[in-house]
């Protein structure tokens, strides 16, 4: 774009100094030439145009370099006199003609050609650096409405994780108080030490879930920015599995040697969680299977695998789920940079299987 006006330019004066002398031809192509400075020096170019304009009456290089001072300079103290200068040039052109101070026909319409030359390229100029503000002016409010949409989702998404907390924190609370209830009457009525023993684990369990219950609300209901009333209990990390393997009832094989290496919270979090959703579905779903669960390093990445011999028979109910628990763990799995399988086994058994990097790749 700045070498086309130039080459136009130097067309223009080739043709109108075919016969000239060689200094009129030099102002020409100096006109031509200098246009390629037209946008950094916008003023200057145009005065570098009008001797060759003057002298050798070439149109292009004067007509774009007003253009540009238009589009680039647009403040009127410097485009009126610009194009003003222009129109002067052409009007007293050189040699000077008797003509052009009678009051005739043909000394007006000069008179206006000459005004038109520099009053068309701009006004042409003015209106493309117009286009541009305009441009500029709508694309700063079309992100603007992009910013408030994603604040006015942002807030929804707020305002519906409060109201989801404040359902599962009633649905949820009410029926393990129930059952912790029941676990404390039990306990305290029976006389099987066994029974005992079952009802007092029930009975921890269910406060202890009511407990992290009403730390996850309080994180689902707090904004941004805000900090939670009651302090956040500690997340579970691979120390705590032993714990959640014995208290999950199942005769369970494990092997847990994730080696000495720290691993990120992130990950120790992952770990846990996928065992616990694996031992979950295991109760529910083949609570007299053998259960095997290994935790083990390989190199920069933690394995979980959690599999479940072939049932020898379906269970008796199977406890309702909403059959997001592998979809969430895969997810957490790939948010990790790590991956997540589940599926049966050739033996009818069902296996998990979580491969944890030890860094975001």
């Amino acid at each position: 774009m700045l070498l086309l006006p130039a080459l136009y330019s130097l067309l223009d004066a080739a043709l109108v100094a075919r016969d000239a002398p060689w200094w009129q031809v030099t102002l020409s192509v100096v006109a031509a030439v200098a246009l390629l400075w037209r946008r950094r020096f916008p003023v200057t170019v145009l005065l570098l145009t009008m001797p060759g304009s003057y002298l050798d009456d070439i149109w292009l290089a004067p007509i774009t370099a007003v253009y540009t001072v238009a589009a680039e300079r647009p403040r009127p103290r410097v485009v009126i006199p610009c194009a003003t200068l222009f129109a002067l040039v052409e009007y007293f052109h050189w040699p000077l003609s008797e003509q052009i101070v009678e009051l005739s026909r043909d000394t007006a319409l000069y008179a206006i050609q000459s005004v038109m030359l520099a009053a068309g390229p701009a006004a042409t100029g003015l209106l493309s650096r117009t286009r541009r503000e305009l441009a500029a002016r709508l694309d700063e409010l079309t992100r603007g409405q992009e910013r408030e949409s994603r604040l006015l989702a942002e807030r929804v998404l707020i305002s519906e994780r409060g109201r989801l907390a404040r359902e599962m924190h009633d649905v949820v609370s009410h029926q393990v108080s129930l059952i912790s209830i029941q676990a404390g009457a039990l306990q305290v009525s029976t006389a099987d030490p066994a029974a005992v023993a079952s009802a007092r684990t029930i009975r921890e369990l269910a406060v202890r879930t009511l407990d992290e219950l009403r730390q996850m609300v309080g994180v689902l209901r707090s904004t941004p920015g805000q900090r939670a009333d009651a302090p956040l209990a500690p997340q579970p990390r691979l120390a705590d599995l032993p714990r959640l393997i014995e208290e999950s009832g199942l005769a369970a094989d494990t092997e847990l040697s994730p080696g000495d290496r720290p691993w990120p919270e992130a990950v120790e979090r992952a770990a846990y969680r996928t065992v616990q959703e694996a031992l979950t579905n295991i109760t529910k779903y083949a609570p007299e299977a053998g259960v095997h669960v290994k935790v083990r390093a390989k190199g920069r990445r933690l394995r979980v695998e959690v599999r479940n011999d072939a049932p020898p028979g379906r269970p008796a109910e199977v406890l309702p789920g909403g059959g997001h628990g592998l979809v969430g763990l895969r997810e957490r799995a790939q948010l990790l940079g790590g991956t997540l399988t589940a599926g049966p086994t050739q033996d009818g058994g069902f296996e998990v299987r979580a491969d944890l990097p030890a860094e975001r790749s």
